[in-house]
């Protein structure tokens, strides 16, 4: 497959390249990207253990071996699917820069993981997670805040730590957000999360940044800006504070905002431009969820709902 065998030492700098080129050319984000570095670091120590000393021995047999370590190993399918596309991604570069002839991940299937619905709050659930912040305090302000926003444009955590008091249209009810790849989108979002960002920017936020500045629109001690970490830790208090027994991510909130749109009559198409999803079948897992939410309905409320004959 290589015109000369290249020992394994030099798979540390191809990977580097790869990764540059996904950061220049691509515009993949630094989590992304940490993400792409852990699954060839990965596969850099187990051709290392195995002896490998040539990266044109990695052939298909070998990385089938690869993934049947790090399924015995206890990772499970779905990690090993993402850890197989960043193998397909590397190596298709390589033929790419033509340092291989041939990409040995190419015919390797997918682990088969089945479908995982994602998990969604009920609008209940929304509602006592908004009444579990202190309004006397700027915390509390704050925190009330950035739930509705999350919640009212689907965001995702990463995006919305990032909002800067510019990006948000408090006359116009929109924010823009900079996602994955740093592509930028407009999302809309409705009253409750206009009043509260309102409330917030004019009462809370200068006492929480006293006497410092900052462009982040949530800011923690001393002017900082909130953290992923910081609001999933206030996530999961909340909610353990509301009862909430299901398991709740700073996700979550984005999962529901998309199967409450659809739910609610919202195209597709719609919601997948909200979230900035590049492909639309990213978007169609939520078609699962609402059609689990029609199949409770019609189980409740039809006259035909599959009950009993009376004898």
């Amino acid at each position: 497959m290589l015109a000369e065998a290249q020992p394994v030492l030099l798979l540390k700098p191809l990977m580097d390249q790869y990764l540059d080129y996904l950061m220049f050319e691509k515009g993949l984000s630094v989590n992304t990207l940490d993400s792409y570095r852990g699954d060839l670091n990965r596969f850099a120590d187990f051709l290392d253990t195995g002896g490998i000393r040539s990266l044109c021995d990695a052939d298909s047999a070998m990385i089938l071996r690869h993934l049947i370590c790090l399924r015995d190993s206890g990772m499970g399918p779905r990690s090993r699917a993402r850890h197989l596309v960043t193998l397909r991604g590397f190596f298709k570069f390589m033929v790419q820069e033509k340092i291989l002839a041939l990409n040995p991940a190419r015919r390797l299937d997918l682990p088969k993981s089945g479908l995982k619905l994602p998990d969604v709050l009920s609008i209940q659930d929304i509602n006592q997670l908004l009444n579990m912040p202190n309004p006397k305090k700027p915390a509390g302000v704050r925190n009330t805040a950035m739930i509705e926003l999350m919640y009212a444009a689907g965001l995702r955590v990463s995006e919305l730590v990032t909002v800067k008091l510019q990006d948000v249209n408090l006359n116009g009810c929109c924010v823009r957000v900079f996602g994955k790849g740093a592509k930028e989108r407009m999302v809309p979002f409705g009253q409750p999360a206009r009043q509260k960002i309102d409330f917030y920017v004019t009462t809370a936020r200068p006492t929480l940044l006293s006497p410092h500045t900052s462009p982040f629109l949530f800011v923690a001690r001393a002017g900082k800006p909130m953290t992923r970490q910081g609001f999933w830790k206030i996530l999961k208090q909340y909610a353990q504070a509301a009862g909430i027994l299901k398991p709740i991510t700073p996700h979550s909130l984005r999962h529901s905002f998309a199967s409450h749109l659809l739910e609610g009559g919202a195209d597709l198409r719609s919601i997948q431009i909200m979230l900035g999803h590049v492909d639309i079948s990213t978007t169609q897992i939520y078609t699962h969820v609402a059609r689990d939410h029609l199949k409770r309905m019609h189980e409740k409320y039809h006259p035909r709902r599959g009950t009993s004959p009376s004898s």
